[in-house]
């Protein structure tokens, strides 16, 4: 045992006798409990060097106008403290077993403030948060391939990006080979909830080959959702092969059918989503140029790493 540990002991055992009633006061919690107060001086908040943040990508939405975001929904309060700026993120925002989680996974203040945000806005379990660290989360988040700046409106187009990531892991799907659309839609659909919060907060789910009629023929959509927060519909189109340019144009005439025959006017311009196993950035980019629809384009994993997920879940020591 190191120096000081048989002090925690002692002082574990003189408060368990103090608040004989009372939970939470294990030699482990309390060291945790130190812990915490060593990386949070600043309680309440999380306090980052805005140097270190107005650089990355996955802040520039956080960033928006008027310090809001309407991905967080969080203020972002700026301070200044010996010359430098600092950006204030909320520790209350998630739970105290989601903080003594995230502490040993994530080092880094800036990544600790994203997924902080991130389990606050999407709703994330303990368990949720791990998984999504361990799947490397904030690397993929607003990752797809779009033409949404050109397509939407600035502040639309930075919302519309972040709503997607690149790569989707739908490793819930199993280990069973999945060979073609149909097969993969089916499964995704038996397994709604588990879609639905890979998709991320604000997706409902509208149908399944979804019918529309155009000039007297019948197509089928693959998955049709609606953003509640954005207010619009998403086409989703699957793909069991590699990106090609022609799935572009099949998405794109999905879109404008959804937009004339479906949304009504108080729903904002439909976008697509088109879903690949693997993709070439540079085809999708050349693809996407010259059209007015906003679509954008990712690829998905069925076979997840289930191993490094389970290494981020934590023990039953630590419930």
């Amino acid at each position: 045992m190191g120096w000081g540990t048989q002090v925690i002991i002692q002082l574990s055992n003189d408060l368990h006798r103090r608040f004989p009633g009372d939970d939470g006061y294990s030699d482990r919690n309390l060291r945790n409990m130190k812990r915490f107060a060593q990386e949070y001086p600043d309680f309440p908040f999380l306090q980052v060097p805005f140097a270190q943040i107005e650089e990355d990508d996955f802040w520039q939405v956080a960033l928006a106008k008027n310090n809001r975001t309407p991905i967080w929904q969080v203020p972002l309060a700026k301070i200044e403290k010996d010359g430098e700026t600092f950006v204030q993120v909320p520790l209350a925002q998630i739970t105290w077993y989601h903080h003594i989680s995230l502490l040993p996974k994530v080092k880094s203040l800036t990544e600790r403030a994203f997924y902080i945000m991130e389990t606050a806005a999407q709703g994330w379990s303990r368990d949720v948060m791990l998984a999504n660290i361990a799947a490397d989360y904030i690397s993929v988040k607003g990752r797809a391939v779009t033409n949404f700046s050109g397509t939407l409106p600035p502040v639309d187009s930075d919302f519309a990006r972040y709503a997607f990531k690149d790569p989707y892991c739908f490793g819930f799907l199993g280990t069973q080979e999945l060979k073609n659309e149909r097969a993969i839609e089916e499964k995704l659909t038996e397994h709604i909830v588990d879609f639905l919060l890979e998709m991320g907060r604000g997706f409902a789910f509208v149908g399944r080959q979804f019918r529309i009629t155009v000039d007297g023929d019948e197509y089928k959509m693959d998955l049709l959702m609606y953003h509640l927060r954005m207010h619009r519909y998403v086409v989703i189109e699957l793909k069991a092969v590699e990106f090609i340019p022609e799935f572009v144009s099949k998405l794109n005439f999905y879109i404008s059918a959804v937009d004339e025959y479906v949304k009504t006017p108080q729903d904002n311009p439909t976008i697509g989503l088109l879903l690949c196993p693997t993709k070439s950035d540079e085809k999708v980019r050349f693809s996407l140029r010259g059209f007015s629809q906003p679509m954008g384009v990712a690829e998905y994993e069925i076979k997840q790493l289930i191993e490094e997920v389970q290494s981020a879940l934590p023990s039953a020591e630590d419930e």
